[in-house]
């Protein structure tokens, strides 16, 4: 990968974060907000439907999906060691051979993946400098539904942000986090034929989904 940000995923989600994420996962399952947008995805009937998971992690939405009826998943991160616990994972859940898994940056990988019925983004338009870019390809890929986990924009964020970021050019990595604004994020997807059918907020993340016209 030649992205700057990517080479920074890779470094701050690294071996040590992907195992302890996935032990979290295997303890207390979901965190709030993903369980929030899988409950959400669930409300119609998600039988035999396919879903692209952008920034999958350890694979929360995956097995949450395929459990309750999704027919195949495919995972793409940028993380090296989300994708080897995601596919560890798998294999314990008996979803190895339901999901497909491709590591890289989504934007330049897209024109090898196929559309899929649902496309979800958890806490993944944070972590890219490019939102247009990212937010309008995976758009392009939703045949029926479209889902993310984002930081709100106001005021809080925003301040807080520039900070984090501040400590991570101290420590010399790439990697960055953005609080991108709502209204664009909003703007794209309707370009796209997508209408907002779900909101939810807590103080930092807002959850939406969206259904295709």
């Amino acid at each position: 990968m030649n992205c700057c940000q990517c080479q920074g995923i890779e470094s701050v989600f690294d071996r040590k974060v992907a195992a302890r994420e996935l032990e979290d996962y295997r303890r207390n399952g979901p965190n709030k907000t993903t369980r929030i947008l899988i409950e959400a995805l669930k409300t119609g009937t998600i039988d035999g439907l396919s879903l692209l998971d952008i920034g999958g992690g350890v694979g929360a939405i995956q097995h949450a999906l395929l459990k309750a009826g999704a027919g195949s998943a495919v995972n793409v991160d940028a993380s090296t060691s989300y994708i080897r616990v995601a596919k560890e994972e798998a294999e314990r859940q008996g979803h190895a051979g339901s999901v497909t898994y491709h590591h890289g940056n989504f934007v330049d990988l897209a024109p090898q993946i196929s559309p899929a019925d649902i496309v979800t983004l958890d806490r993944v338009i944070c972590c890219y400098h490019d939102m247009p870019a990212l937010v309008d390809v995976s758009a392009t890929k939703a045949r029926k539904f479209y889902g993310l986990v984002y930081p709100r924009d106001t005021w809080w964020m925003k301040l807080a942000i520039p900070i984090l970021n501040v400590g991570l050019r101290l420590r010399g990595n790439s990697f960055r986090v953005f609080v991108h604004s709502t209204q664009a994020v909003d703007a794209i997807l309707r370009r796209n034929g997508l209408q907002r059918r779900f909101y939810y907020r807590t103080i930092f993340w807002q959850v939406v989904v969206y259904a295709r016209l």
